[in-house]
Formats: structure tokens, sequence, C-alpha cells
């Protein structure tokens, strides 16, 4: 009789009808994090944005990636804004929303962000404006090794 070795390390497989982030979720490796709500502003400057609300920050857990998935927003003012996603203080994209405008952005460019990162919801609009914003940012949490 031969002995089966099992390996304690979930390999990812999944069929074609199955994408990687479905099979974490379905093994219990990754879960979502959303980081939403509906939070007022006041324009200070184009050039100058800032985190909106700190509801709106996460820090990647230890022994864990994240990657933000998309980015959903809504604009009441009558002015454009836009949204920043900051890691560890410093802007690393950028989301323009039109005036009562929204915006569905699913990411295609994915970076995944180390244990101890801090992601922030930014946001810059002309001195003077005020307004609300409606927040929805998809972020997948996910154990390493995965």
């Amino acid at each position: 009789m031969s002995e089966v070795l099992v390996s304690e390390t979930i390999h990812p497989v999944y069929s074609a009808h199955e994408s990687r982030t479905q099979f974490l979720l379905r093994v219990g490796k990754a879960r979502p994090v959303l980081l939403q709500g509906v939070y007022p502003f006041a324009g200070r400057g184009v050039q100058d944005a800032r985190p909106i609300n700190a509801d709106l920050q996460y820090t990647v857990p230890a022994d864990h990636t994240a990657e933000v998935q998309y980015v959903r927003a809504g604009n009441h003012s009558d002015d454009l804004i836009y949204l920043t996603l900051i890691v560890n203080d410093k802007a690393i994209r950028y989301f323009p929303i039109g005036p009562k405008a929204h915006i569905h952005i699913p990411l295609v460019i994915v970076e995944p962000h180390l244990a101890g990162e801090v992601i922030d919801i930014g946001l810059g609009a002309p001195r003077g404006i005020s307004g609300s914003v409606v927040v929805d940012v998809g972020v997948f949490e996910i154990e390493e090794g995965m």
C-alpha cells in the first residue's frame, strides 16, 4: 500500500468558470473589504487632495496582501472633483468625477499592497466648492502565500 502525502498549501485549482477571486473566496483564503460612505467636502484647491474621512482608511493586516479591485463614486457638487487612491501617504491613482456625475472603474492594473501598508481615499476639488461625495471602493484581502 502506498502513502499519499497531503500538502498543507492550497494550490490554486479552479476551472475556466471560476476566477482566482472566486476560488480564493470559496476556499476561505480571501475576503472583500468595502470602503464606503457618503461624505461632505469643501474644496481646498485642485492641487490639495486630502483624505476624505478616517472611515475610508484601511491598513493591510499582518500575513495578508490587499488589492484594490474597483472604485465607484458619485459627485453631488456643481464642479469637477477627483478621488485619489493614497498608499502610505502617496497618491498612486486619480479618478476624476464630473459635476453631478458618477463613475465605476474596475481596475485593470491591480497592484498587491503588502502587510502594514495604509490605503486611504482622498479628494481634491476647486477652492470654494462644497458638496457631497458617495464613495464605494472594493478591496480584496488575501492571506499570504496565495
